[in-house]
């Protein structure tokens, strides 16, 4: 089971772009692997369970394997995470990040360690400007790249043989700066390909392994229903036994008798008084929703035209014909305004293969997308500010003043 946790680690520490090492304390290596499978909704309890020192869980833990191989695409991750970049790439992704659903009523598994019920609300704020800062640092970076990478494409326009690029890359320009690097290089194509090669063989042998994996979950099954019905043997004996051994045991069942009498009376009795105050309220609430029907139909009526307005919106974006969703990384290819005939070595770069795309349609994609949100966010700050108006108002002797 150790070194199951182990393998976990490294393989979602990789995943999620983490450093680690073989050093780090196994009880943090067990922490993490809990919080990045909660994090990516495996819902079995019982991985959460085992102790903290790794001393069980072996097949609880090939069951959590299977599902990410099987769920999460785990090899495919790490072969598109390992890959080696010859060329200068972006991550392109128009698609809507909604929560799947396997994430979906994962709160309530939360493992022991997460956060205290009760947050300091000046530590959430201080952790959103932090967030703030980071993420404009990180902006004014990739700003700061994509100045250098427009330097070096723009240089050595036209020097590439290959018609369609043009120009080099940063590896590409490297390599003719500092010819020698170009051993390095090699190495990691072909520890690249032996990935490769070791991938190509795990997927002849892939149906072997979930074969076995059913048979896996076929014996944790079986087991499951022995240890119930043994339960209930022993919940089921456990009377007799005290019966035979105690000798008045016979006045206590007699007691235990009238008791049962009892309660069942009890409960016809709050029975048919539950169903008469039940039927009572049920009317009480026929009318008041009449009477609410009338009152609030006009403002329901403006609040459901917006939410219709804005999800077909978001349909005529969806359904625009020729359109199609970008996700992924992308090759960065400089197109200069210029025509193809100034670009050198007489050579033309105009043209381009089929599944190219354009910085302005990424642009443009991402402004609509980012006015759709605003849009929505704007509905719901209004929505939000409504209810604590509500509130506000059921407040006695409190005066609430909006910012």
């Amino acid at each position: 089971s150790l070194d199951f946790w182990r393998l976990l680690y490294a393989l979602l520490k990789q995943i999620h772009g983490g450093k680690w090492s073989e050093s780090d304390a196994i009880d943090n290596q067990i922490r993490f692997v809990k919080s990045a499978l909660w994090y990516h909704g495996y819902g079995r309890p019982e991985l959460y369970r085992l102790p903290s020192d790794g001393s069980a869980g072996s097949r609880e833990l090939l069951l959590a394997f299977s599902w990410l191989l099987h769920r999460f695409s785990l090899l495919e991750r790490l072969l598109a995470r390992n890959r080696v970049k010859t060329g200068d790439e972006t991550s392109v992704c128009t698609c809507e990040d909604d929560l799947p659903k396997s994430q979906k009523g994962t709160t309530e598994i939360a493992p022991e360690y997460g956060l205290e019920d009760r947050v300091d609300v000046r530590y959430l704020q201080w952790l959103n400007g932090r967030l703030r800062f980071q993420w404009r640092s990180l902006h004014a970076q990739h700003q700061e790249q994509c100045k250098l990478l427009h330097k070096i494409h723009l240089f050595t326009s036209g020097s590439h043989m290959d018609q369609i690029l043009g120009h080099f890359s940063v590896t590409e320009t490297d390599l003719v700066r500092q010819p020698e690097n170009y051993k390095q290089l090699l190495q990691l194509l072909e520890s690249e390909t032996m990935q490769l090669e070791a991938f190509l063989e795990w997927k002849q042998l892939e149906p072997v392994y979930w074969q076995w994996m059913e048979t896996v979950l076929d014996n944790m099954a079986e087991e499951g229903n022995m240890c119930k019905s043994q339960d209930a043997h022993v919940e089921k004996s456990g009377l007799p036994k005290a019966t035979s051994r105690c000798p008045w045991a016979d006045s206590l069942t007699g007691q235990i008798d009238r008791l049962s009498r009892d309660l069942m009376t009890l409960r016809d009795q709050l029975h048919e008084l539950v169903t008469r105050r039940k039927a009572a309220w049920c009317e009480k609430v026929k009318t008041r929703e009449e009477e609410l029907q009338k009152e609030w139909f006009s403002a329901t009526a403006r609040k459901a035209q917006e939410s219709i307005e804005l999800k077909l919106l978001d349909l005529a974006h969806l359904c625009a014909p020729g359109k199609k969703k970008m996700h992924g990384s992308c090759r960065l290819v400089f197109r200069s305004k210029q025509p193809a005939s100034k670009t050198g070595f007489g050579r033309s770069v105009s043209k381009e293969p089929a599944s190219t795309v354009s910085a302005t349609e990424v642009i443009r994609e991402l402004q609509m997308r980012e006015a759709s949100l605003e849009k929505e966010l704007k509905q719901l700050q209004e929505e939000c500010r409504q209810r604590l108006d509500e509130i506000a108002e059921g407040l006695d002797g409190v005066i609430c003043i909006s910012p």
